[in-house]
């Protein structure tokens, strides 16, 4: 089902000149349940440990799923159910992606995303739904504490854009969102 939160291990073919992988293919993510057609492909780097980007949805009629994976350095990864109605709205599933581990995480859509960075020069790349549509953008303030999200920030505390600092709390957001019905089907570390 295309609309639960998933954790994907990606396999990787190593020989002496290092590694391949197919990162997305869409007969084996349709199988996995995975059925959306992603239209958009996204990629950010952030300078400094610590960088928050998030939490962050598309609304209706423009609302995105995506599929997340860090290709340089290491981030915890956030997928936060914000569907009206949901058993498990305001709770949180997560996974660390790395370069290294190759892991990816499937954020449907009704959920908010975010990730922070554990390591300097973090790169992440990320498919989505739907592009990019300004009047749709919309997110939840980073450290609501309804959320609860322990973030591992470094002393010097998270590093984040003006837009997030103000978004709303949960407690005032009405959600764009419904439930259908699939409550969050794992919560806390997928890893």
């Amino acid at each position: 089902m295309s609309n639960i939160v998933r954790l994907i291990e990606t396999r990787r073919f190593a020989d002496d000149r290092g590694w391949f992988s197919e990162t997305y293919v869409e007969a084996k993510y349709a199988a996995m349940g995975i059925d959306v057609r992603f239209v958009q492909d996204n990629h950010s780097a952030s300078t400094h440990v610590g960088t928050i980007r998030g939490i962050h949805f598309q609304a209706p009629p423009h609302a995105q799923s995506k599929l997340v994976r860090c290709v340089r350095g290491r981030i915890i990864d956030y997928a936060i159910d914000l569907r009206k109605g949901s058993p498990t709205y305001g709770q949180v599933a997560y996974a660390e992606l790395s370069g290294e581990n190759g892991r990816q995480l499937y954020v449907p859509e009704g959920y908010g995303h975010a990730f922070v960075t554990l390591e300097p020069d973090t790169e992440v790349a990320y498919k989505v739904s739907d592009v990019y549509a300004a009047d749709c953008d919309g997110g939840v303030v980073w450290d609501d504490p309804d959320i609860g999200i322990d973030w591992p920030l470094p002393a010097s505390g998270p590093v984040l854009s003006d837009k997030d600092k103000v978004l709303p709390r949960l407690v005032n957001f009405d959600s764009p969102f419904e439930y259908d019905g699939v409550p969050m089907a794992a919560k806390g570390d997928l890893g």
